[in-house]
């Protein structure tokens, strides 16, 4: 089968979502990651977003965005029954060359210490962890809660 990787759209959201849902301690916030939530960053970060699509099917996604000087990447996924086979890597390629043609020279991204799968694909696609320093985050809207799917 062929896997799709393409640019993300507002219309892919329900999918997306239930692709979020589906994977066991993933966080998902309740107003950042709404349809609102995801609309205002797709608008703000037009075309940097992906997703593998195969069958019809979203089988992987990634928000890519950037402030004008650095990259990130947020909610990088891959459906279980669909990793390893090089999907995840296919998506990290193509928000890079997006980023690099808005100019950016340095992306970044959070993974939570105990995703042990997440952590190895990183390192093993050549991603550095740094470990010179720390960080931190402030709550400004206390309603933006995080829900981590069981």
């Amino acid at each position: 089968m062929e896997t799709i990787i393409r640019s993300m759209t507002i219309e892919d959201y329900p999918k997306v979502q239930a692709l979020w849902r589906s994977i066991r301690g993933f966080g998902i916030r309740s107003i950042d990651d709404s349809e609102e939530g995801v609309r205002r960053f797709l608008a703000r970060n037009p075309g940097i977003s992906v997703v593998a699509e195969q069958d019809g099917k979203i089988v992987g996604a990634i928000l890519c965005g950037h402030d004008g000087r650095r990259g990130c990447l947020y909610h990088v996924c891959v459906r279980e029954d669909y990793r390893m086979q090089g999907i995840g890597k296919a998506m990290v390629v193509f928000c890079m060359e997006a980023l690099k043609k808005e100019q950016i020279n340095k992306v970044s991204l959070i993974a939570f210490t105990r995703n042990d799968v997440g952590n190895a694909f990183w390192k093993q696609i050549g991603w550095t962890k740094r470990e010179d320093l720390n960080y931190y985050d402030f709550v400004l809207n206390e309603e933006n809660i995080t829900a981590f799917i069981k």
